[in-house]
């Protein structure tokens, strides 16, 4: 089977947490003997935050095509038996694609669905064969505001051959990784991460982009160094460097989608490194009780670290939970079992 990616960004995951999901992805469908073709806008704003250096070392390892505005849409596709585009795309590509006869399904990733209901509104669906929703609570907007009757939940996950565990000893406490959040988890980064860390007197890393002047000093007053943008590929580096990490959901997920993990929990269980999440409600039931430990508030997340430093035994557990449903692999399954749905037949016989 051949499929058409058309992606935000493949070697850049700069700000954008999407990209390490889809590099699994493609990785397994082509172990799997597909083809796979990746595309992705040459002027994304991923890619334009880092510098030539890094982005030449990112695109050797993560290769893809760019495009521009000028693309001959039906060329790329000449042969595609599917194609998956990314809502971060522009509203003319995901026409584009929907017009040119090729099974498309439409990818999203993000809480626009329900923060910025206007933008999403922009995407032409009408000739897209589906959409796939990274959480049941999207796949409800879709169907509610009838932008398609066709949708799929296509929860993200691990790249368990990237994150596993380590053989070293950590050095560190508590490593954080994750952007500043544009306004979205100030006051819960200072109630789960910052002050637990300066109570406990914790030494440990923060990695991150876009933080203001005002959440480095937030950083630096919790007693943590505040280390930048860290490629994903070599976050189990970081993890292995650590003995906790934790878990803070930006509000917009907690309040109006929940059930929808980040990305970082699915790795970090992977990497086999204990987890404490703030709050959020697993209503689709991807993990186990005591997969990671839970905190509903700081005082609360004071005793998980604790707890966790102390006896990091139950961060198996979730590793486990994560390798028997929730690889890359898993999900590649479930793609595939979403084309033969759709009646491509080269998805069964691949």
């Amino acid at each position: 089977m051949k499929l058409v990616f058309f992606v935000h960004s493949l070697a850049s995951c700069w700000n954008h947490g999407n990209a390490h999901f889809l590099r699994g992805v493609v990785r397994e469908l082509r172990d799997a003997g597909h083809e796979v073709d990746v595309w992705e806008p040459a002027d994304g704003w991923s890619r334009s935050h880092v510098d030539r250096d890094t982005l030449a070392e990112l695109s050797r390892r993560f290769p893809s095509r760019t495009y521009r505005r000028d693309l001959d849409v039906d060329a790329v596709l000449d042969g595609a038996d599917v194609a998956v585009v990314h809502e971060w795309n522009e509203p003319w590509l995901v026409a584009a694609v929907g017009a040119s006869g090729v099974p498309a399904l439409f990818h999203d990733t993000h809480h626009r669905a329900v923060t910025k209901p206007d933008e999403m509104r922009r995407y032409d669906l009408s000739g897209y064969a589906g959409v796939l929703v990274f959480g049941a609570a999207v796949a409800d907007v879709y169907r509610d505001r009838s932008w398609h009757d066709r949708v799929w939940t296509w929860h993200e996950a691990a790249d368990h051959r990237l994150f596993r565990p380590l053989d070293r000893d950590p050095t560190h406490d508590l490593v954080w990784i994750g952007n500043w959040g544009d306004g979205e988890r100030t006051r819960e980064l200072e109630e789960f991460l910052f002050a637990p860390a300066r109570r406990l007197r914790l030494t440990g890393t923060v990695h991150g982009v876009r933080y203001p002047a005002a959440g480095v000093r937030a950083v630096e007053r919790a007693g943590l160094a505040y280390r930048g943008w860290l490629p994903n590929h070599r976050v189990p580096e970081a993890f292995g460097a650590h003995r906790v990490t934790v878990h803070v959901p930006r509000r917009p997920y907690v309040e109006a989608l929940p059930g929808i993990p980040t990305i970082r929990v699915f790795e970090a269980l992977a990497a086999g490194i204990p987890l404490v999440s703030a709050p959020w409600e697993d209503t689709e039931g991807l993990f186990r009780d005591g997969d990671f430990l839970r905190a509903r508030t700081g005082q609360e997340m004071d005793s998980a670290l604790r707890e966790a430093l102390a006896d990091p035994s139950f961060a198996a557990r979730g590793r486990e939970t994560v390798l028997a449903r929730h690889t890359c692999a898993h999900r590649v399954q479930e793609l595939v079992s979403i084309l033969a749905s759709l009646g491509i037949d080269e998805a069964v016989a691949a």
